[in-house]
């Protein structure tokens, strides 16, 4: 596979490509090029070598790191954190409160994740490499983080995938990173000049409520640009943040039909990705698209997330 250059995105921030899954455009490490280096979402560990890759082509050391954030400890967000962290000696890791204790022990972290992902998880995730607690930096709402004098960070706590999660304001862009909690962008559909922005359901602490309790807030800050944890960056925010909100009462009642007839999570993945791949086909797009391989774990990942809080 041919190493992308890192995308610049704005006059402070790239984006390097990590190929989760083998593809590209799904998940990505934000480089934030200011006196502090740092970097927001690792990826997996198979996507590290990506990462350095693309630290290298910047003209980057990793010994120049100094920080690296992880909206929430998902091993496809932050499941490389501690394998990128023992080659970047001069850096922590920033983490919200509620998940510190996963990355310095993910013991619980593995074993749910081999859950939803079975024999998926080695090629997907291994190793996974303990963060020192010494090397964890907590982070909770309202509190901030100065990388330069023009750009100190701000850290929110937005519950919704995760109870860990939190997003990170960057002043200098009026821009939010979001990791899962408002969604997932598919840039897979951008050549084709269609935006497509999904909620992101996966067990086990999805909650509805406090997912468009995130949205609301990012609608009222007035954002002008959302960094996706998957996968890049929107320059219209409102369009993104209502296409989840409307996705997201579609996933919830269409679980609430599933389990009223006792369907399973499997027949529930297949009604949404019928229900999107009708949206998609009003919009032009043709049933062999390469975003339907996507599509298609997103949503059986995320059926087991809405089982699972309808079955509550």
């Amino acid at each position: 596979m041919e190493e992308q250059q890192p995308l610049r995105l704005n006059e402070h921030i790239h984006l390097i490509d990590g190929y989760d899954l083998g593809t590209p455009e799904r998940t990505g490490a934000y480089v934030l090029d200011e006196d502090e280096l740092t970097i927001v979402e690792t990826g997996p560990s198979p996507s590290i070598k990506h990462v350095k890759e693309g630290l290298k082509k910047l003209g980057h050391s990793l010994e120049q790191v100094k920080y690296i954030i992880v909206t929430h400890v998902h091993l496809d967000h932050a499941g490389g954190a501690g394998l990128l962290l023992q080659d970047c000696p001069n850096a922590q890791v920033v983490i919200h409160k509620k998940g510190a204790r996963h990355l310095a022990d993910p013991t619980r972290l593995v074993k749910g994740a081999k859950m939803v992902y079975g024999d998926k998880f080695d090629d997907l995730f291994e190793p996974i490499v303990p963060v020192p607690e010494e090397r964890i930096l907590i982070k909770e709402e309202g509190d901030t983080l100065k990388i330069s004098p023009t750009c100190v960070l701000k850290f929110h706590d937005t519950p919704g995938h995760a109870n860990h999660h939190f997003s990170i304001y960057d002043p200098v862009t009026n821009g939010m990173f979001t990791g899962d909690t408002v969604g997932i962008r598919y840039q897979q559909l951008v050549d084709d000049g269609i935006d497509l922005f999904l909620p992101s359901t996966s067990p086990n602490q999805f909650d509805p409520v406090a997912m468009q309790r995130a949205i609301d807030r990012m609608t009222a800050m007035r954002l002008d640009a959302i960094y996706f944890g998957h996968y890049g960056m929107s320059k219209e925010p409102d369009m993104a943040l209502r296409q989840v909100a409307e996705w997201l009462v579609v996933f919830v009642e269409e679980a609430e039909k599933a389990a009223a007839k006792n369907q399973t999570p499997e027949e529930l993945a297949k009604r949404l990705q019928d229900l999107i791949r009708i949206h998609l086909r009003e919009l032009g797009v043709k049933d062999d698209h390469k975003v339907y391989d996507i599509l298609q774990l997103d949503m059986e990942v995320s059926a087991q997330g809405l089982m699972e809080y309808v079955s509550k």
